[in-house]
């Protein structure tokens, strides 16, 4: 199974968050993801919360930078 990530600089917010979490399975991506959702963003774990995370997961590892959304 390839590496895979989820990365909270694509999903701009006003804490303005550069976390960005790489895991080898799914399953312990996604529990890395919900415990930063949770106590960094405060979202409630739910069934949903998960199911939006897990369609958020990037394979392989996350950029060191995001392209300018400005750039041409």
């Amino acid at each position: 199974m390839s590496r895979q990530y989820i990365d909270c600089r694509e999903f701009p917010s006003t804490m303005h968050c550069s976390v960005a979490i790489s895991a080898d399975t799914p399953k312990e991506l996604l529990e890395a993801a919900v415990q930063h959702a949770t106590t960094v963003h405060g979202h409630q774990d739910s069934p949903e919360l998960r199911q939006q995370l897990a369609q958020m997961f990037k394979s392989g590892t996350p950029p060191v930078s995001l392209p300018s959304a400005t750039a041409a």
